[in-house]
């Protein structure tokens, strides 16, 4: 299973002083279905692409741009899906999307589908008319008018309930005169199914693009707007400057797992600096340990983590071993 992904930050109002700016959400975006639409897909790109995710990549840009949500990256939300083995039929299963939500320590997971993703084109005079699919031809000389319509639905979870909290929707439509859905034509797509870059300026420009990017636009904007009336979380907010005093828990190959996780506010996307102690300075008088030195090993980028617990790929010049400290990397 594919999944986009964003996290963002929740935090309980009750214990937020009065004038103090709240944290952001913290979500994670599962890639849209599109079932409903497959046949129209092919159709017009003569193949099997991928459109959900290639909405959700849109969507996922919006809200980063807005700052609304905080986000984390794709690969990190993409590693626990091959972990726990989802498919892409779980993709917009509710059920599923609050475990992936527990997994990378967030309180909303969003999961949708694409409606509608398709066109209804009039060709006038010189033979054919009515809607069209496939190869687009002109019909003869008439002139042809093209419509193209696309719309997506959009599902907070709770993943600690299952429970939708809201539901929202994205509509948008382009028409031009004469005009195919891509611009160049079906036949630009037909390289076999896959990933649709929808960010390309090529498909951004066609007729299908701008209604693409209407319905993301709306349905980002709707998503923005739930932020506010989101219910907050059953485990109160911890600041994510807060010091953290951790220990690496195992070091086997380039995955490191340390053993502090969300109670402790690591989150999926974290870095957090390894170091390790070279020396300790003792008192001269009474023996007793004044203060360590510490060297550092290197830096985890969280990929998962659970309430007691986090893992993440290392980098660094030295190599982790079980019993080094992690902190932020800003702590002293």
């Amino acid at each position: 299973m594919r999944v986009a992904s964003i996290l963002v930050a929740f935090s309980l109002t009750a214990v937020i002083p009065a004038g103090a700016q709240q944290p952001k959400h913290r979500v994670a975006v599962m890639d849209f279905g599109y079932g409903t639409v497959l046949s129209n897909v092919e159709a017009i790109f003569g193949s099997n692409q991928d459109v959900g995710k290639g909405i959700v990549d849109l969507i996922i840009n919006q809200l980063v741009n807005d700052g609304t949500y905080r986000v984390i990256e794709r690969s990190a939300l993409d590693k626990v899906i091959r972990e726990q083995n989802f498919s892409n039929s779980d993709r917009a299963n509710t059920a599923t999307a609050a475990k992936i939500g527990a997994l990378l320590g967030t309180d909303i997971i969003i999961v949708g589908d694409v409606t509608q993703f398709g066109r209804d084109d009039k060709n006038y005079g010189g033979g054919g008319a009515g809607s069209t699919f496939g190869k687009y031809g002109m019909g003869g000389l008439g002139l042809r008018k093209s419509k193209a319509a696309v719309e997506v639905t959009a599902r907070m979870v709770d993943v600690n309930t299952g429970e939708i909290l809201a539901s929202v929707t994205g509509h948008g439509e382009s028409k031009r005169n004469s005009s195919d859905m891509l611009g160049g034509g079906a036949s630009n797509w037909s390289g076999g199914s896959g990933h649709l870059d929808m960010g390309s300026s090529n498909f951004s420009q066609s007729i299908l693009g701008e209604a693409v990017r209407q319905s993301v636009t709306q349905l980002a904007s709707n998503l923005e707007a739930k932020a506010s009336s989101l219910p907050a979380p059953t485990v109160p907010h911890v600041s994510e400057a807060a010091p953290l005093d951790g220990l690496v828990a195992d070091a086997t190959g380039g995955e490191v797992i340390v053993n502090v996780g969300t109670t402790a506010g690591v989150h999926v996307g974290d870095k957090l600096a390894i170091t390790r102690v070279s020396r300790t300075i003792k008192d001269p008088a009474t023996g007793k340990p004044l203060r360590t030195i510490e060297a550092p090993v290197g830096f985890i980028t969280v990929s998962s983590a659970d309430a007691n617990s986090a893992s993440g790929k290392f980098s660094g010049a030295d190599t982790p071993k079980v019993g080094d400290k992690v902190k932020r990397p800003d702590s002293n």
